[in-house]
């Protein structure tokens, strides 16, 4: 592999231009001073922004319609109501579809996507086909894509999908998934049981869909802070979307935050609609590990998702009235640092030894980087420059 030398780019965090050195797929040298390095790659960068590989840590790739033709939204707007839509339309449109996954993820690829958690449907009518298709289409593509197996439609109330999370978790499923304990499956206690008993038995990652809103998504984020504790499983739970952190009252926003932080319990959120957003700001001082992703992505959920993760970070902190560089900024850690320790991911970011999963941005900051989300103009997977 040909050494690859990015020359005077601002990598983030270090606060002055500097080289940086990629050798055999990964960051070899970072110097404030120029760099030598014969025979090398040079690549100049100067005065741009040099960022880790951004990291989606919450969509559907199993249920886009991306790089087919437009198709027109027809779900009222109820959670009952998208998950009909998405049941009943899927097989009419050929969903999942490898084809379309695969374009998805050379879009992401190209606006500097390295990592990915995807939520793929496991359920007895889909069964495993979702899982196959999401392969399928990473095989073919530079990122490394982590699957969750969700169970769209309830565990407890749709008999088989439990035997199919195992199925799928057996086949090499990187994490289990679990869906409003109480909203959908209308028993938390049984539900916890199952999904955290699973994570257990087979060392994957726990990420939960938790919508449930108010003191009701308060409970039950006590309850998954109290078996995360309990179960020794810091560092490998998440909850998706926690709509109940941005409804509850600033004294139980804080005691939940402190929980969250000391159980090792990971927040990702897509900050879409109206729905509530956590308190990102209040989380990330508490210590809580906060990530995005986009959701859906041109699917029968919703129409819309571009796959570009800085633009999910600009939306993050508009929802957030973000106005401070120093705040906006904790949307771009959303995008990076904090997906990436959500998923667990060894050897990432931008110091010497990490995997060198790069993007070069025309930025002067961090915030500029987010409310612009200029054209990307290098993109870099383990030392590999995939867009130049």
């Amino acid at each position: 592999m040909t050494d690859v030398l990015l020359r005077g780019g601002l990598p983030w965090g270090l606060g002055a231009p500097a080289d940086i050195l990629v050798r055999d797929g990964r960051i070899d040298r970072v110097s404030l001073d120029p760099i030598d390095a014969p025979g090398a790659r040079v690549l100049d960068v100067a005065g741009q922004l040099v960022l880790p590989g951004l990291v989606e840590a919450h969509c559907h790739l199993d249920k886009t319609l991306y790089g087919g033709p437009w198709v027109p939204h027809s779900a009222d707007d109820t959670l009952s109501g998208r998950i009909s839509n998405d049941l009943g339309r899927r097989a009419e449109l050929g969903v999942p579809s490898v084809t379309r996954i695969a374009a998805l993820l050379e879009r992401m690829s190209a606006a500097g996507t390295t990592h990915v958690r995807t939520h793929t449907d496991i359920d007895p009518e889909a069964g495993l086909r979702g899982v196959e298709a999401v392969r399928e289409a990473a095989a073919g593509s530079p990122i490394d894509v982590r699957q969750v197996a969700f169970p769209q439609h309830g565990v407890l109330t749709n008999p088989g999908t439990a035997e199919l999370l195992e199925e799928a978790l057996k086949s090499g499923v990187e994490a289990v998934g679990g869906l409003d304990p109480a909203g959908i499956d209308r028993d938390p206690v049984r539900h916890l049981d199952l999904v955290f008993g699973l994570a257990g038995r087979y060392g994957t990652h726990l990420d939960l869909h938790l919508h449930d809103g108010g003191s009701l998504g308060g409970w039950e984020l006590e309850l998954i802070i109290e078996r995360t504790k309990v179960l020794g499983l810091g560092g490998r739970v998440a909850v998706s979307h926690a709509y109940a952190l941005g409804q509850l009252d600033d004294a139980y926003q804080d005691r939940l935050a402190e929980g969250l932080a000391e159980a090792g319990v990971a927040v990702v959120t897509a900050a879409v609609y109206s729905f509530p957003v956590p308190p990102v700001k209040k989380l990330r001082a508490a210590g809580v590990t906060v990530a995005c992703g986009h959701d859906g992505i041109r699917d029968l959920w919703g129409p819309y998702g571009s796959g570009d993760m800085l633009e999910r970070a600009m939306h993050l902190a508009y929802r957030s009235t973000f106005r401070r560089d120093d705040d906006i900024e904790l949307a771009l850690e959303a995008a990076t640092v904090g997906g990436a320790r959500a998923l667990g991911l060894d050897d990432y970011g931008l110091a010497p030894g990490d995997r060198a999963d790069l993007v070069v941005v025309p930025a002067g900051s961090p915030a500029e980087a987010v409310v612009v989300h200029p054209a990307r103009t290098l993109v870099m997977k383990d030392g590999v420059v995939l867009h130049n």
